[in-house]
């Protein structure tokens, strides 16, 4: 079997080629996106492995059939970059990486958290230079204050969980069945305006699906407790990227951190440090002392990248096996 990795960078070839022991697939490792142009590189692979930010349209998906692919293995949770109705009627098979460690995603967000509370990078920056005061570094304590989890699949109880063990009271918004565990700890389930307009801080964990595109926009900004701080560690499309500025300048939002950005393709996991940022958005975004970006890197821990790989390589023994297994379909 013949699986071409795209996007791959040295801990892809690391991760996957140390699961690949125990099924000896042929792995291909480009750097390149995927893309309309670059699907020509999967001439002959009967597996193609996307990454987040690379293309799976009809287009592509096209061009991948020609060439022999039957098999879409994401080796992501998001499968929103695939035209799922397209690969369904090319009869190419989806699967995805349900969960890997939800604690990485968890875990970075309560970094995000700590990090803009207590003004870590413009402290830590101030002592380097030799300035030790405490001017402009005031926090709040956590303990007692109200945070909002939009979306409590496995990554958002976790989170919701360790923010409960900080003390904070735990506001839940979700279409699902509501989280035992979070219940247990206390969590109340309420309507998407009433969590914003309560919570101190608003986590977003949910997929990015037609109903969540730009959930936190103007309006919902407008909902929100005046200073609230506004964490995304799940989908850049989630937010309105251009309604940040405005909300961060009349100080409505007072924390922003982003793991994610809707224009993110392109940009992140690559090196840009020798070029001028072309995206006018994010540069006016990067300028605030209130914000703080990450490149996507909440996923990236020893043990999410073991698992990503693992569950990917076993979707494809599955698939080829006849017995496929954490496929994802269009909506009916």
């Amino acid at each position: 079997m013949r699986m071409i990795l795209f996007s791959s960078r040295q801990y892809d070839s690391d991760t996957f080629s140390e699961a690949n022991a125990s099924h000896c697939y042929e792995l291909h490792f480009q750097e390149s996106h995927l893309d309309s142009e670059t699907a020509v590189l999967a001439q002959g692979y009967e597996v193609v492995c996307p990454f987040v930010n690379d293309s799976v349209d009809a287009a592509v998906l096209e061009r991948l059939h020609a060439g022999g692919t039957r098999m879409i293995a994401l080796r992501s949770a998001g499968f929103n970059h695939v035209d799922l109705g397209a690969a369904e009627r090319l009869d190419i098979t989806v699967a995805r990486v349900p969960a890997y460690s939800p604690h990485a995603v968890a875990e970075h967000a309560v970094g995000l958290i700590l990090a803009l509370n207590r003004r870590l990078p413009r402290a830590a920056a101030r002592t380097r230079e030799g300035d030790f005061s405490l001017h402009g570094l005031l926090g709040f304590d956590l303990h007692g204050k109200t945070v909002g989890v939009i979306g409590t699949g496995m990554i958002g109880r976790v989170f919701g969980r360790i923010m409960a063990g900080f003390g904070m009271q735990v506001l839940a918004h979700d279409p699902g069945t509501p989280a035992d565990d979070l219940l247990a700890l206390g969590a109340r389930y309420v309507p998407l305006d009433t969590l914003l307009a309560e919570s101190d801080v608003v986590s977003l964990h949910c997929p990015l699906v037609a109903g969540t595109y730009h959930l936190i926009d103007a309006a919902a900004l407008a909902k929100m407790k005046r200073g609230a701080m506004l964490i995304n560690t799940g989908r850049g499309g989630l937010v309105e990227s251009n309604a940040l500025i405005g909300a961060l300048k009349d100080g409505q939002l007072g924390h922003l951190g982003l793991d994610v950005y809707e224009e993110e393709g392109g940009l992140f996991f690559e090196d840009h440090s020798n070029l001028p940022l072309q995206d006018d958005v994010l540069a006016r975004l990067l300028m605030f002392p209130n914000v703080i970006v990450t490149a996507h890197q909440a996923f990236f821990t020893r043990e999410a990248m073991s698992e990503i790989a693992q569950t990917t390589l076993a979707n494809v023994a599955a698939w080829q096996a006849g017995t496929p297994r954490n496929v994802v379909r269009a909506a009916v």
